[in-house]
């Protein structure tokens, strides 16, 4: 079983990050132009292009194609968030069946090494964050279309969208448990509510008890 979990906001402090060539750390937002002034770090895109003259979101992936001895010490995706059900997920499927659905990346698998962000679906977030619908995004799709296993996936309603666009093309049985009173719209998904009390980020629980065998699909 493959399983697909939404990203979060809080990152490990000591995660490392892309530099530009002076040595600047980067931080990656949806509209750098509206971010907060800081010396810590340079803001940019994921598609922005980068003063090496291609894409950060190329760079990125020409790092993991070959990262050395990881010189810039990128977290793998489930190192870098800090909750830590993304660990608990790790050990009970394996890096090889777990995957991240990042609001800045796209659909990348658990071992990419990933840089820090701050861009997410939330309405609520600060606007330099909000990655938007009519947002152009050359998003990563790392999981396999002919995947032959069935994907389970726990995340809010705002990342359902992006959910279903980026495993459009995979064939297997796609699970979705959601919360609200009304389903979300998420076609070519077997829809499943979990009942909870929680309101915010109600999928680490929905997945807590997957784990433990409370749910299943």
């Amino acid at each position: 079983m493959i399983v697909v979990i939404q990203c979060a906001a809080k990152k490990k402090p000591d995660a490392g990050h892309l530099r530009r060539r002076d040595g600047q750390k980067m931080l990656f937002v949806a509209d750098p132009d509206m971010a907060p002034a800081s010396t810590a770090h340079a803001y940019a895109r994921p598609d922005d292009i980068s003063d090496a003259g291609i894409s950060w979101r190329a760079a990125l992936l020409e790092y993991n194609d070959n990262p050395r001895n990881n010189p810039l010490g990128l977290l793998p995706a489930w190192q870098l968030y800090q909750n830590p059900t993304y660990e608990l997920l790790a050990n009970h499927c394996g890096l090889k069946r777990l995957y991240i659905l990042s609001a800045g990346w796209g659909l990348i698998a658990a071992d990419f090494l990933t840089p820090p962000y701050d861009i997410t679906f939330s309405p609520s977030a600060d606007k330099y964050k909000r990655r938007r619908k009519k947002d152009c995004y050359d998003d990563l799709r790392m999981l396999p279309a002919d995947t032959a296993e069935p994907v389970v996936f726990f995340g809010g309603k705002d990342y359902v969208g992006l959910f279903c666009t980026l495993t459009g093309c995979v064939k297997e049985p796609k699970h979705l448990f959601y919360n609200s009173a009304n389903a979300p719209d998420a076609p070519g998904c077997t829809l499943r509510r979990f009942h909870t009390s929680t309101r915010t980020n109600w999928h680490y629980e929905c997945a807590k008890a997957f784990i433990d065998g409370a749910i299943s699909i």
